[in-house]
């Protein structure tokens, strides 16, 4: 195994540990970290997502046994997000355009982590089914198109909106980008093979890092101080892939 794919396992582990503690399954942070290490714009998407896949499979079930899923807040994103995903997924940026949108898309991840760091723990409001049907549709596009799980910006949505608590939005969250990463995934099969001589040491440190991560989340959420440091984390990468 190449100095660079034991590096790129050790940071997806991490990544997988602390995202999946908010929620998440973390393809923002592994993004993050393939963009660290020069990884090509042509493996990006589909490794994201297939750790994606992994992480957010265990994080579901780990907050549906906790009991903060609720299917009647999920299903009216994930109706309009399936099929948006599933097309974003056909597209294919050129690598350049790839990594400018990314990169914005990092920020933007940074942003929200900063804008619910201090986001009230209850649910105050009824869903309106027609924007909840817009909402997971552009979400949605937007996962398939970058790799991302569109769960990252689902959400500080929830959140501002007092849709959700903190643990009902994370169970949300992460059952929504699971949802969107196979949609993805499943409308470009053959780019898993683009990723296969680095995917399997990826994936075990991933499901390890889930494993931990969505144990503690769906017990005790995290502070904002760990929001802070992916924040950071998710700047950095960001700028990188912008400025390069």
């Amino acid at each position: 195994m190449t100095e660079h794919a034991l590096l790129g396992a050790a940071l997806i582990f991490v990544a997988a540990l602390l995202y999946s503690a908010v929620g998440h399954a973390g393809a923002s942070g592994y993004l993050a970290v393939m963009a660290l290490i020069d990884t090509a714009p042509a493996q990006m998407r589909s490794t994201a997502l297939i750790l994606n896949i992994a992480v957010a499979a265990i994080g579901t079930v780990q907050f549906i046994r906790a009991g903060y899923f609720r299917w009647s807040l999920f299903w009216p994103f994930a109706l309009g997000s399936i099929p948006a995903a599933y097309f974003g997924g056909q597209l294919t940026l050129p690598g350049n355009w790839y990594r400018i949108v990314v990169g914005v898309v990092l920020l933007l991840s940074a942003l929200r982590f900063a804008i619910t760091m201090r986001a009230p723990d209850q649910a105050m409001r009824q869903v309106p089914l027609p924007l909840a049907l817009l909402i997971g549709a552009a979400l949605g596009f937007l996962a398939g198109l970058t790799g991302l799980g569109g769960g990252i910006f689902l959400s500080p949505v929830l959140l501002i909106a007092g849709w959700a608590n903190l643990r009902t939005t994370a169970a949300t969250s992460v059952t929504f980008i699971l949802a969107n990463s196979i949609a993805g995934l499943l409308a470009k099969p053959a780019a898993i093979h683009g990723v296969r001589d680095i995917a399997p040491a990826w994936i075990v440190a991933a499901v390890v890092g889930g494993l931990i991560g969505s144990h503690l989340g769906s017990k005790r959420l995290p502070s904002s101080a760990l929001r802070a440091v992916l924040a950071v984390v998710l700047v950095a990468a960001g700028l990188k892939l912008v400025i390069q």
